[in-house]
């Protein structure tokens, strides 16, 4: 069959991208090798091409290959054979086989640090039966449970998050950005692939995520641009003998709060301010800081984005509701009309809205964000109870520096240790699903109706055990 997508807004925009810049550097190494021009991407894409041909059209292939320079020529290639790509980041075996089966994705794609990998996979009939419009990108999500379940998208809507985003924080063909956030996770699709794809942003692939090496990276590569998670700038704040970085002119904090001591201190080290953003899977980015002010305010996240329309109902903390032309169409395999869909989007959060912008203010369910991953507490109690000697285990999710949240599990037994739960947990659950601890006490407190309230159990254990996180 041919593979052009005519309909694919993608492709189009990539086809006058390499047209403006052919030979020209697209991709760098972190010592600043070049390691593929825009011309190679396409040329390699071509080639990856043929190994999917056995593939139906419209069947979902997974991607799992962590931070590859392979990314770009390899989405080229899949929506040229009308396949549609669903990313995914480091997952345990269960984990996996459970998405690749909900999903019902007819390949994984792998590469052990090597060539492609393209593992098929037996699928039911009834695969592309789509609930709207047939989607030509998945993102992995849980909505406002922790239970994966895709968002579906076609190209034009991601191209309007990456329009967006280019708009609202001013990156050109002119940058290069430094990748060193996962490129399978939604944060770093947005900001970092399709930007590449379809402005020519260049781009810096890292696969080392520790502090010295990134500031290395960020040296020697001349990286403008550093979006990031709030413990990355942490950790590069609290470095000592720090290269200067004359070249990097916006910093970008994403997926989870961003404390206002971890930004202060990067901002006195480096000179530089970090700009918060506030995005989801579902619809992309929602909010951002443009100011240049370093103002640092617990929660903050700025204002709406270029092409974003935010609905705000209440005076007070409350939800919201996202409308721009970047929204998803809805969930798969599973619809929620209430939350997604027909270019209207309402996150889990709670939001205050003041004169100078928007603020974090909790969230509408008891689901833990870790690091940007949705987390039923649900889950880990299940796994708990399974162990000889628990009577009862309920796990909450306490404010984290480094991820946002970490989930914690308070438990009632007889003769437990906390390191064997945590051994028995790590058996079953994907590592950032395993409790940061285990707190053991005698009986879970209720309210004066029996019930368990997991916000007042999360400011009981920070009282009693405050040096754990």
């Amino acid at each position: 069959m041919t593979d052009i997508s005519p309909e694919n807004e993608i492709l189009a925009a990539w086809q006058k991208t390499l047209a403006r810049f052919g030979q020209s550097p697209a991709i760098y190494s972190p010592t600043g090798a070049v390691l593929r021009s825009f011309m190679q991407i396409g040329l390699e894409a071509l080639k990856i091409g043929r190994t999917l041909e056995r593939l139906a059209p419209r069947s979902v292939v997974a991607v799992q290959i962590g931070n590859s320079e392979l990314w770009p020529e390899l989405l080229l290639a899949l929506w040229r054979r009308a396949l549609i790509p669903l990313p995914l980041g480091d997952m345990g075996q269960t984990e996996l086989a459970y998405t690749l089966g909900t999903c019902r994705a007819a390949a994984l794609v792998t590469n052990q640090g090597g060539p492609l990998i393209v593992h098929r996979r037996p699928v039911a009939a009834d695969a592309a039966a789509w609930p709207g419009p047939a989607p030509e990108f998945l993102k992995l999500t849980s909505g406002t449970t922790s239970t994966p379940r895709a968002v579906r998208f076609r190209a034009g809507q991601l191209l309007a998050d990456c329009e967006n985003i280019c708009a609202t924080m001013g990156l050109s063909e002119f940058d290069v950005n430094y990748g060193v956030i996962p490129l399978s996770h939604s944060y770093g699709f947005s900001n970092l692939i399709t930007p590449l794809l379809t402005r020519g942003v260049r781009l810096v692939i890292s696969r080392d995520r520790m502090p010295r090496a990134v500031l290395d990276g960020l040296a020697n590569t001349g990286a403008t641009v550093f979006p990031a998670t709030p413990v990355f700038f942490q950790k590069l704040g609290e470095l000592e003998n720090a290269p200067k970085l004359p070249a990097l002119r916006l910093c970008i904090s994403a997926g989870a709060p961003l404390t206002r001591q971890a930004a202060a201190t990067f901002s006195v080290k480096f000179g530089l301010k970090i700009h918060t953003f506030y995005g989801s899977s579902e619809c992309g980015g929602i909010a951002y800081d443009e100011t240049e002010a370093r103002l640092y305010e617990d929660g903050f996240v700025g204002t709406p984005m270029n092409g974003v329309e935010i609905v705000h109902g209440a005076e007070e903390a409350g939800p919201i509701e996202v409308r721009s032309a970047a929204v998803g169409d809805g969930y798969f395999p599973t619809e929620d009309r209430e939350t997604l869909g027909e270019g209207r989007f309402v996150p889990a959060d709670l939001v205050r809205r003041t004169e100078r912008g928007l603020f974090l203010a909790g969230r509408t369910s008891e689901v833990i964000n870790v690091a940007g991953r949705k987390l039923n507490p649900f889950d880990i109690e299940a796994r708990l109870a399974e162990f000889p000697g628990v009577k009862q285990a309920v796990v909450f999710g306490v404010e984290s520096a480094l991820r946002g949240e970490e989930p914690v599990a308070c438990v009632v037994g007889d003769d437990l240790e906390r390191e064997e739960l945590l051994r028995f947990c790590r058996e079953k659950l994907s590592p950032w699903q395993v409790p940061r601890d285990v707190w053991l006490v005698g009986e879970i407190p209720t309210n004066e109706r029996g019930k368990i309230n997991r916000r007042v159990l999360a400011e009981y254990y920070r009282e009693q055990r405050p040096n754990l996180l």
